[in-house]
């Protein structure tokens, strides 16, 4: 874990902490229609999304939101001492919360943890390793979980699907210790923060809004894992339950964040992670400067 970058939404100070910055992978793991050419054409991913030889750069990583009342995870990345499908995501050991303590944030402090969704990466460090047991991270926070997303999840761990084999580790002791809160998707946080349903992805995934003295931001969740998914909004990811509903969800987000103005805060963007949205002929692009 490492602090990647800090930006401040009027009196909203968010800080990206990273589990894993700036991996690399072929395009097909995400998109399965995707090409090393197809990335290449688009000058303006490069230098920061995508690698000489046309691999995408993305990475997995949280963020810490203090408005003036409330300090807040959104999403807590992949977390320590795992077990996971994906070998990338197995045995990792940082330092999540000296991490937090030097942004002056020991995890004691945080009141709301905010999961987007209940994917393993967005969930990890909701607990952590404590004498053998699996325990709450932040003990003074409740966790707001999305009821649609608790359903989906607990389906799919019915099923026997491994996209659920995390839920014993980082989910489902939150909820037996008394701590979660399951919340519709225009949940409103507090004064500076809502969410946006953004479905597709998951059923109920949501993105995150942020508005503080006139100024706005979207924290973007899983509707988007890479920046050429503002160029091409239609192409189907391979993660998204829905992929049509997906697609339809980034379609709004860009169209939002393009005539509001929002900055756009992406959670799988790499360094530098933050920009703003423009339109590129008949869909965007994603503009760092």
């Amino acid at each position: 874990m490492g602090l990647m970058r800090q930006w401040t939404i009027g009196r909203v100070r968010v800080s990206c902490l990273a589990d894993l910055a700036g991996h690399t992978d072929p395009i097909q793991v995400l998109i399965a229609d995707g090409s090393a050419d197809w990335l290449l054409s688009y000058p303006w991913l490069r230098p920061h999304f995508v690698t000489p030889d046309g691999r995408m750069v993305i990475s997995f990583q949280c963020f810490l939101v203090e408005t003036p009342t409330r300090k807040i995870m959104v999403d807590t990345c992949i977390g320590n001492d795992r077990q996971r499908h994906f070998d990338v995501f197995c045995n990792l050991k940082s330092r999540f919360f000296e991490d937090l303590e030097e942004l002056g944030c020991p995890r004691e402090a945080i009141d709301t943890v905010l999961c987007t969704h209940l994917h393993l990466d967005h969930v990890g460090w909701n607990t952590h390793l404590a004498d053998g047991k699996w325990v709450p991270s932040f003990p003074n926070a409740r966790y707001l979980f999305g009821r649609a997303e608790w359903e989906h999840a607990q389906a799919m761990a019915k099923a026997g699907d491994h996209s659920a084999a995390h839920l014993p580790d980082s989910v489902e002791p939150i909820v037996a210790a008394g701590l979660a809160d399951f919340i519709e998707t225009d949940h409103f946080v507090c004064n500076e923060i809502k969410l946006m349903a953004t479905p597709g992805h998951t059923p109920g995934h949501v993105s995150v809004l942020i508005s503080s003295d006139g100024h706005d931001a979207i924290i973007t969740g899983d509707v988007m894992h890479h920046p050429v998914q503002c160029a091409e909004p239609d192409r189907h990811g391979n993660f998204d339950v829905d992929k049509p509903l997906a697609c339809a969800s980034r379609r709004r987000v860009l169209d939002v964040a393009e005539s509001r103005r929002l900055f756009v805060i992406g959670s799988h963007f790499p360094d530098p992670t933050a920009g703003w949205i423009e339109r590129d002929g008949a869909t965007w692009r994603f503009r760092t400067e």
